[in-house]
């Protein structure tokens, strides 16, 4: 009897440091270049960025704030509406507004680095902030486990990026085969029509996967304004538009001033979908714009159906649920 007294005792021991999960401390560097730690997992986050990932970790109630873009979310609206509207609004990473963030007290605000001079005020005030701007899959991919991390979701967070890996691959085996001289050139333009992203970031990234030449490979900067006549000259194949652009396709392929320009001439232009970028959601749109510059190399594919799965496999949600991709 004393002996499986003891033994009762001594499991209860063992077990008592796994049932209490004690705050690990979490250090990580930010693009900014500042060190940042944590005690993990957080419980009152504040994402300005990086929300898509949200419905991966499933980590609603530990989030305080949210981004006002994250409102309008089209993924985060079909996962959980009701939860979304209950996190409070906290502006955006362009024009924070302080006064209510101060008063959530986050844990952690998870922010990019268009505004180092919020970060700096907000750090004065005592929150910790780790600003982020991946510039490549793997460093988006680093990222994301950081998230992960910070929430106690690693495991959710791999699955998502060995899905993302599925699809990259496939991408990857379907492309091989395009001979060096065949190989198409693709610009990406940003906000404006005449705003190019360069060489550095994740879309220059997705061109080098997908097997097309950057336009935009002499610009050694994320994004920058360039004449039409630069772009002319550089006469893409494909042009690629980002999704949260106030202009279409149609109004490159109607503007007389592009008309010279292979892409307008071959009805080459395409609007991505208004997804994050800096999410599991990048993959699909890789599949996506693959598929418009080689559709010879897709053709046996369904490429909604593909999505579909994928959108069931990374967010248990059909593709039907948000918005699609415009053909």
């Amino acid at each position: 009897m004393r002996d499986r007294l003891l033994l009762v005792l001594l499991s209860a021991l063992i077990l008592l440091p796994a049932l209490s999960s004690p705050a690990a401390a979490y250090t990580y560097t930010d693009k900014l270049g500042r060190t940042i730690t944590i005690r993990t997992p957080v419980k009152r986050a504040v994402l300005y960025e990086t929300y898509e990932l949200l419905p991966v970790t499933g980590t609603w109630d530990q989030v305080a704030g949210l981004s006002r873009y994250a409102q309008d979310n089209d993924l985060l609206q079909a996962i959980n509406p009701h939860r979304l509207r209950a996190i409070p609004d906290v502006g955006s990473a362009m024009d924070t507004n302080a006064e209510v963030l101060l008063k959530l007290k986050p844990d952690v605000v998870l922010t990019w680095t268009v505004n180092p001079q919020t970060v700096r005020f907000l750090e004065q005030k005592g929150l910790p902030v780790i600003s982020v701007y991946p510039e490549s899959i793997a460093e988006l991919y680093g990222v994301m486990r950081m998230q992960g991390t910070l929430f106690g979701r690693e495991k959710q967070v791999e699955a998502a990026i060995a899905k993302m890996e599925e699809l990259f691959s496939l991408i990857r085996k379907r492309v091989a085969a395009v001979h060096p001289s065949q190989r198409k050139k693709a610009l990406y333009l940003t906000g404006k029509q005449t705003r190019a992203n360069g060489r550095i970031g994740v879309t220059n990234d997705l061109f080098k996967l997908m097997g097309l030449e950057n336009a935009g490979k002499e610009i050694n900067e994320r994004s920058t304004e360039v004449s039409l006549e630069r772009i002319i000259s550089w006469n893409p194949d494909l042009i690629f538009i980002w999704g949260s652009a106030r202009y279409t396709a149609a109004d490159l392929k109607n503007n007389p001033q592009w008309r010279h320009i292979r892409a307008i001439r071959g009805g080459a232009v395409f609007k991505e979908p208004k997804w994050g970028t800096w999410s599991p959601r990048l993959a699909p749109i890789a599949l996506w714009m693959a598929s418009c510059a080689y559709p010879e190399r897709f053709r046996d594919l369904d490429i909604d159906k593909t999505i579909d799965r994928f959108y069931r496999d990374v967010y248990g949600i059909p593709y039907a649920k948000v918005t699609r991709i415009e053909k």
